[in-house]
């Protein structure tokens, strides 16, 4: 059974820096693609990054480029989300998701279509005080 759980959100002034931790248990972790959403009050869940197994192909929706930054440690079943630079519209609940399968193993593959993703953590919340 595949649990991902979420930790490091906090409240945080704008131009601050917060980072997040997925821990990943229940299969190989390095085999797949791994994501971040992110949730902000009365709007829809919305893509922030992803990573491929390896951490050599990452993507980044607009909102957050420069500013956010994906990894993730295969050795210790983690991936992480480094925000600086945080603004206020970037207050909302973060998830991290993976895939059903191992889709992409060896290549660059990773999507930032929400359904692409099958397993989801229960969220963090991130809050940014102007």
């Amino acid at each position: 059974q595949v649990q991902l759980v979420e930790s490091g959100g906090g409240l945080v002034q704008a131009g601050g820096s917060l980072r997040l931790s997925c821990a990943a248990s229940g299969r190989t972790f390095s085999r797949y693609t791994m994501g971040w959403f992110r949730q902000a009050p009365g709007k829809e869940r919305d893509f922030v990054a992803a990573i491929n197994w390896s951490g050599s192909s990452t993507y980044y929706a607009d909102s957050v480029k420069g500013r956010f930054t994906v990894s993730r440690d295969n050795a210790k079943n983690t991936v992480y989300l480094q925000m600086n630079s945080l603004k206020p519209e970037d207050t909302a609940v973060y998830y991290c998701a993976t895939p059903s399968g191992p889709f992409g193993w060896g290549g660059t593959w990773l999507t930032e279509q929400e359904k692409g993703y099958d397993y989801w953590g229960q969220g963090t919340q991130v809050t940014v005080s102007s």
